[in-house]
């Protein structure tokens, strides 16, 4: 087949051969010689070229790609005027270093961004290459600029994996595993996860409806501060607006309000961790701006370059003080990835956001509505085009069902559709923000059969 000609106009799967095809089998076999047995692949998707919310493999199978790379791909794969912009810097430049040297649109995403994150008093922006690298900057404006060491984080977040952004992990065992003593000096507190709270409370015995804020947002200063973790030595509270890795879990807005309210009274800095969450992804610029909820410093990723590697860390201009050479990257803020930031962030303001909103709120519905069939699912949750199923061996006891999480995933992948698990048991879906009802409808159908057929 000519695949290039067929992908662009391929708007769901069509699977043609046993999977993995014989091709793949080739390229996983040659990958597992030379590659670190660290990458942790669900299932062999081979890539040969993408398009939309479209994948193509080697050996000529089409996939619905509802992962979009760990939802990095926010615009689509390849969209033709993320394409036009890269091209475009790459003909001027490929590299200076922004950290020695300016140019133009350095500024002006910096500018654009400042004025598209959440809270109207002036920012400042650092540019690095990952999520990680922009955690890592957030946490060390925090202590430049608190003269504090201290800092606060929460069981099930993902913040990254160099030795800084893993202190502040603690999502699964196996991340830390081996890496000896932690670099920050990090407690870790429950989320707040109303679907498992580990107090067995309920929203309303917990204080999430009343003004003093839910207990696991209270337990900061009513046990942390007289225990463990000195309120003046505080640096920051590192918090993801909606978990990712964690589960895609949807906190009330008083936890984070209640958060705000804590830090401000006692001078600790609250970093948001909006690298999977922000750029769109939930109908919103960022997540913050579902729950009324302004951090100092945020930090985003995945999705700001539609593809390429770039990071961002927000902070209010009075923060972000640090003298010159404090921190700095090479390639940070590659103008190629600058260029494509600008291109993401307008298609995101032309349409992409409200698509994510709307087709996010149709996604749900259906989803939701599986409940009545599957008693295995335990719960559905999400803002806009980030979504987690949560499987479960039981409704009542709420056991994690593991083995159904990773059957199902396999499942979806046998029948042309991405995902990709998160959590003890939970199918996450982040599809690219371009797509349409005819792929949601396929999604819940697909998602409906691979259940079906794992508890048959």
């Amino acid at each position: 087949m000519q695949g290039t000609a067929e992908l662009k106009v391929a708007n769901l799967p069509a699977i043609k051969t046993a999977l993995p095809g014989p091709v793949a089998q080739q390229v996983v076999a040659h990958d597992a010689q030379f590659i670190s047995p660290s990458y942790t692949r669900p299932y062999p998707l081979v890539v040969k070229r993408a398009k939309g919310a479209m994948i193509e493999d080697v050996d000529g199978n089409i996939f619905l790609d509802f992962n979009a790379g760990v939802a990095v791909c926010s615009t689509g794969h390849a969209h033709p005027q993320v394409i036009e912009a890269i091209k475009k810097q790459v003909d001027d430049f490929l590299h200076v270093c922004s950290a020695d040297y300016y140019f133009p649109q350095l500024s002006q995403l910096a500018e654009k961004l400042s004025q598209v994150a959440p809270g109207n008093k002036p920012k400042k922006v650092h540019f690095g290459n990952s999520g990680a690298e922009a955690v890592e900057g957030a946490v060390k404006l925090a202590m430049y600029s608190t003269r504090r060491q201290k800092l606060i984080a929460f069981f099930g977040a993902f913040h990254g994996r160099t030795m800084g952004a893993l202190s502040l992990t603690a999502s699964k065992f196996k991340q830390r595993a081996g890496f000896g003593p932690q670099a920050l000096d990090v407690t870790h507190i429950p989320y707040a996860n109303c679907y498992r709270c580990p107090y067995n409370l309920t929203p309303e015995t917990c204080g999430a409806q009343e003004s003093k804020g839910p207990h696991c947002a209270r337990i900061i200063e009513d046990l942390l501060f007289k225990t463990t973790v000195p309120a003046d030595e505080c640096a920051a509270i590192v918090i993801e607006p909606i978990q990712g890795e964690g589960g895609y879990v949807v906190p009330p807005a008083s936890f984070l309000q209640t958060i705000r309210e804590i830090a401000d009274r006692h001078g600790i800095l609250v970093i948001a961790d909006e690298v999977q969450s922000g750029f769109g992804r939930t109908g919103k610029m960022y997540a913050s701006e579902h729950f009324d909820f302004v951090p100092d410093i945020l930090t985003s990723a995945k999705g700001i370059a539609s593809g390429l590697p770039l990071s961002a860390t927000i902070a209010r201009a009075d923060l972000m003080n640090w003298s010159p050479g404090a921190h700095a990257s090479t390639f940070g803020g590659n103008p190629v990835a600058i260029a494509a930031s600008l291109a993401t962030v307008q298609l995101l303001e032309d349409g992409l956001i409200e698509n994510a909103a709307k087709m996010g709120a149709y996604l749900l519905e259906g989803l939701t509505a599986l409940m009545d069939k599957h008693s295995i699912i335990g719960d559905v949750r999400g803002k806009g085009l980030m979504i987690g199923i949560e499987l479960v061996k039981d409704r009542v006891t709420k056991e994690p069902h593991t083995e159904a999480q990773h059957q199902v995933e396999l499942e979806c992948f046998q029948r042309g559709l991405i995902t990709l698990g998160c959590g003890q048991s939970t199918i996450r879906l982040s599809p690219p923000l371009v797509i349409d009802k005819d792929q949601c409808d396929f999604a819940i159908k697909t998602i409906d059969e691979a259940i079906g057929s794992v508890t048959r």
